[in-house]
C-alpha cells in the first residue's frame, strides 16, 4: 500500500503529492488554487465527486465552482437537504414535496392539513439561516440497502423506500444533518456554510425555493412568472395523482406488476386530447400559420405533424414547415465562442430566404420548399412545390417560431402560437427532482445518434451552447404563446433507458464528457426497462427513438 499519491490538478496543471486517504479538500488546500465561489465539488478522473471524496489511488482532479453546471445541481441539491430539515425541525409531520423549477426557482408543496401561510414561509426561511449559520456538517453514509429501506420506513419516507426497493443495488449510502436523514442521488455541499445565498418565499398555494445565478452566484436568479407553465404543471399532477403514479419508485412499481402498456396508452391518449383542444381553436380562429416553437429537442417536430392530423380532421388542409430546412449552409453557420456551430443563434436561419418564401406562398404564389441535409450540412431542393388556398394552414415548426423577428411581415391576427416543453413532473422521489433539461438531453443525445451521425461527446460538448442560445433565442419569448403544450411522457424514460445507455458506454473515459456521461447512466438507472416496441407508431416518443409512422 503506498504511503502517498499522485494526483494532477487540472486547473493549473500542478502534480500534487498527498498522503494515502487524503481528501479533495486536502489537495485543494496543496494545489494553491482560489476558485470564487468554490470549490462546490470536484471532477475525479472525469466522475463528479463530493469534496469529502477520498483517494486511495492516483488520480486526476478538477475543482468546479457554482458557476458550473454540476457545482449548481450540488448547491442546490444542498438547499434541498436543507429545506427538507427545516420542515422536520419546524413542522413535525409534514410533507414536502420538491417540484421541478419553475420560474427561476424551485416550486414547492408543503402539506402540515391547512393552507400555509407567508408566516409559515417566514418560519422555515428563518430555520434555513440557523441551520446554515450553525455550519452543521453534512455526513455521506454509506449501508446494505435494506438497512436505509428500513430507517426510510422508520420515518415515514414512503417515496424513498419505494424508489429503493425498486433498485438492484446490494449497498447504497444516504446523507445525514444533525437528526435529519435523506437521500440524494448524486453529491451535497460539506458543510451547511457553505450555502451563502438563498430566499424562500411564498408562491401560489407552495412556496418558491431560489437560488442564485450561476453567472452570477453574487445574486440570485430573477423571478419569472411563468403561469401557463404552471398550470400545466398543476394538470399533469392531477393526472399523475389520478393513475397513483408520482415517483419513479410507483413507475417502478407499475412496471413490475404489468402495468407499462396501460401507462404508455393512458400517457399517449392524455397528450393526443391535450392537442385537440388546441386544433380545434385554431379552427375556431381562422388563422393562416401557427407558429411551434420550444427548445432542442422538445418535440416540435412530431407536435407539429400530430397537430396536422388534428387539424386536418377540423376541416382544414395544413402545410407543416420546419425552420430547421432554412438553415443557411453549415459554412455559413455561425460559431459560438468555442468556435462550435451555434445552431441556436436567429441567424443560423437564412431569414431574408425565409420572408421571401412565406409572403409568396400567403399571396397565392406557388415555391419550392427546401429540405436542409444534416449529414452534408447543405440545403437541398427536391421538388416540393407547395400554393396554398383559403382552407389552407401553415404549420411553422422550429426554434425560433416565437421570435417576432422571424415573421414580423405577417399581421398578429393571422398567427396562433403554441410553445411546446418537456416539463417532466414525475419525480425520482419527494425531494429529488428530474430536470427537463436532462430529459431533452438524453432524446437529443439518442436522436443525434441514430439519424444525424453524431456521437454522445459531441452531443453533450455542445449542450452548454445549445442551453446558451436557448436562454437567449427561446425561453424570452415563451409569454407570446397562446397554447403551451408538454410534450414529457410519464413513461418515456423506461424506454429511452434502453436505447442511449449503449450509447453513452461508449464516451471515454479520458473525455471530459464522461462526467456528463456517467451522470445520466447513474440517473438511468433508477428507471425499469420498457420495451420500445410498446411505443405507439405516432408517439411523439418515436422521433428520437425511431420507428415513427411519420416522416421527417
Amino acid at each position: 500500500m503506498p504511503s502517498e499519491l499522485k494526483i494532477r490538478c487540472r486547473n493549473n496543471g500542478k502534480r500534487i503529492s498527498v498522503p494515502f486517504g487524503s481528501t479533495l479538500y486536502d489537495v485543494y488546500a496543496q494545489a494553491g488554487l482560489n476558485i470564487e465561489y468554490g470549490p462546490v465539488s470536484a471532477r475525479v478522473n472525469n466522475k463528479v465527486q463530493g469534496l469529502n471524496y477520498r483517494f486511495y489511488n492516483n488520480k486526476d482532479v478538477e475543482f468546479l465552482s457554482l458557476s458550473s453546471p454540476s457545482g449548481m445541481r450540488t448547491y442546490t441539491r444542498t438547499l434541498f437537504f436543507i429545506l427538507a430539515k427545516a420542515v422536520e425541525d419546524t413542522y413535525p409531520g409534514a410533507q414536502l414535496l420538491i417540484g421541478g423549477s419553475v420560474c427561476r426557482g424551485y416550486y414547492c408543496e408543503l402539506r402540515i392539513g391547512r393552507p400555509i401561510e407567508a408566516s409559515d414561509v417566514a418560519r422555515l426561511k428563518q430555520r434555513m439561516q440557523e441551520i446554515i449559520d450553525a455550519d452543521m456538517p453534512i455526513h455521506r453514509i454509506q449501508c446494505p440497502i435494506e438497512e436505509a429501506i428500513e430507517m426510510f420506513e422508520k420515518r415515514g419516507m414512503r417515496s424513498k423506500v419505494q424508489l429503493l426497493e425498486s433498485q438492484d443495488d446490494l449497498y447504497t449510502y444516504y446523507y445525514r444533518l444533525g437528526d435529519t436523514i435523506d437521500y440524494f442521488y448524486s453529491c451535497l455541499l460539506t458543510h451547511t456554510r457553505e450555502v451563502h445565498l438563498f430566499d424562500l418565499i411564498p408562491f401560489y398555494d407552495g412556496l418558491l425555493l431560489c437560488i442564485p445565478s450561476q453567472k452570477e452566484p453574487w445574486r440570485l436568479e430573477e423571478i419569472e412568472v411563468q403561469e401557463k407553465m404552471l398550470g400545466v404543471i398543476r394538470e399533469h399532477h392531477r393526472w399523475q395523482e389520478i393513475l397513483g403514479v408520482q415517483t419513479v419508485g410507483e413507475l417502478n412499481r407499475a412496471i413490475q406488476a404489468g402495468y407499462a402498456t396501460d401507462l404508455i396508452n393512458v400517457s399517449e391518449a392524455l397528450q393526443s386530447k391535450k392537442l385537440s383542444n388546441i386544433a380545434d381553436e385554431i379552427a375556431d380562429r381562422h388563422v393562416r400559420m401557427v407558429l411551434l416553437a420550444g427548445p432542442s429537442s422538445s418535440g416540435k417536430t412530431t407536435t407539429a405533424k400530430r397537430l396536422a392530423v388534428l387539424v386536418m380532421a377540423c376541416g382544414l388542409r395544413p402545410h407543416t414547415i420546419s425552420t430547421d430546412d432554412y438553415f443557411v449552409n453549415r459554412v455559413d453557420t455561425p460559431r459560438d465562442a468555442n468556435g462550435e456551430y451555434d445552431f441556436e443563434r436567429i441567424d443560423a436561419i437564412d431569414i431574408p430566404f425565409f420572408n421571401a418564401q412565406m409572403n409568396a406562398l400567403l399571396q397565392g404564389e406557388e415555391v419550392e420548399l427546401p429540405r436542409y441535409d444534416f449529414p452534408t450540412g447543405e440545403r437541398v431542393f427536391e421538388g416540393r412545390k407547395l400554393r396554398i388556398g383559403p382552407d389552407d394552414v401553415i404549420i411553422l415548426e422550429g426554434n425560433h417560431a416565437l421570435n417576432p423577428v422571424l415573421t414580423q411581415q405577417i399581421p398578429d391576427e393571422k398567427k396562433y402560437r403554441i410553445y411546446v416543453s418537456t416539463l417532466t413532473t414525475i419525480q425520482l422521489d419527494d425531494h429529488n427532482h428530474i430536470p427537463t433539461t436532462d430529459i431533452r438531453l438524453l432524446r437529443r443525445i439518442l436522436r443525434d445518434y441514430k439519424h444525424r451521425g453524431f456521437s454522445a461527446v459531441d452531443t453533450i460538448r455542445r449542450a452548454a451552447s445549445v442551453r446558451a442560445g436557448e436562454e437567449k433565442w427561446i425561453f424570452p419569448f415563451q409569454h407570446l404563446a397562446d397554447a403551451t403544450f408538454n410534450s414529457a411522457l410519464l413513461y418515456e424514460l423506461g424506454v429511452i433507458r434502453e436505447q442511449v445507455v449503449p450509447i453513452l458506454e461508449q464516451v471515454p473515459e479520458r473525455n471530459i464528457e464522461y462526467a456528463e456521461a456517467s451522470r445520466l447512466r447513474k440517473f438511468l438507472a433508477y428507471f425499469r426497462g420498457i420495451p420500445g416496441d410498446q411505443v405507439p407508431p405516432s408517439s411523439l416518443l418515436r422521433e428520437f427513438a425511431g420507428g415513427s409512422s411519420f416522416r421527417y
